[in-house]
């Protein structure tokens, strides 16, 4: 949201008033999910982190994102990724749940590298390097090619929700952190998330429309009924109610059935 605000002041975006409304939401959206956000399970030690990625529930949780990347970057993207703003971006996404996983198990390498643990000898260390370095490269690339395609102001809100996404997903799978979460916390993170979407929504959807504060009121006058239609018999003619007709007006004769 501060992305699109920014870029109609520094790029010359237009934004109008229900694209501002839509990052104001987005805003209050993401407020609302970081405050009943879960806290994550307690991971360690790179054993740990090991294990978690071992699980059979990861495991294909992984391999679906990857099947769907490769279908987004070697069929849809060279077909519909020039006219979908949303080709590009859900490659960005997908390829961002490896990065997050990857960053949290290097920040658990650093720390046991502090303490004195064998992390640059442990295999997992050099995995995880690898994907963020592979994962990063992925997303600048395809986040580029879309910001030189699409608007700026649409960009970055929608990578923003689908990213958002993507990372709840793998973080619950990953560490379980829905054990931990009450039902009001279910409810915040939920209606922050669809407040962020309708956010969006508004970015998106009325991005081409002229609003703003000072035209309000003139585009909500605008909005002329729609001319009523009448059938050919409805006016074959209509009749003249006055008492005495001109003379000089054509006389008119009713036929009926």
């Amino acid at each position: 949201p501060c992305s699109a605000i920014l870029s109609s002041y520094l790029l010359g975006e237009r934004l109008n008033l229900l694209g501002k409304l839509g990052c104001l939401l987005s805003l209050v959206g993401s407020t609302v999910m970081v405050i009943h956000a879960p806290e994550d399970e307690e991971v360690t030690t790179l054993e740990e982190m090991t294990s978690k990625l071992k699980e059979p529930g990861f495991l294909a949780y992984a391999a679906i994102l990857l099947a769907l990347c490769f279908l987004l970057i070697f069929y849809l993207a060279p077909r519909y990724g020039q006219s979908n703003i949303l080709i590009y971006l859900t490659i960005c996404s997908v390829i961002g749940a490896f990065s997050v996983s990857s960053v949290k198990g290097l920040g658990i390498a650093i720390k046991g590298f502090f303490a004195g643990q064998p992390v640059v000898q442990h295999p997992l260390t050099w995995i995880l390097v690898i994907t963020l370095v592979a994962s990063i490269t992925t997303q600048i690339n395809y986040l580029n090619k879309s910001l030189d395609i699409f608007n700026t102001s649409l960009v970055f809100p929608i990578y923003y929700v689908l990213f958002t996404t993507i990372v709840i997903t793998t973080s619950i799978i990953l560490f379980k952190e829905w054990v931990t979460m009450t039902v009001v916390d279910i409810i915040g993170t939920v209606c922050g998330f669809l407040t962020i979407i309708l956010g969006v929504f508004l970015l998106h959807a009325f991005k081409d429309m002229d609003v703003s504060l000072g035209n309000l009121p003139q585009v909500l006058q605008n909005e002329q009924p729609a001319p009523v239609t009448r059938d050919d018999k409805n006016i074959l003619i209509e009749v003249d109610n006055s008492s005495v007709a001109p003379e000089d007006k054509p006389k008119v004769f009713m036929l009926y059935t």
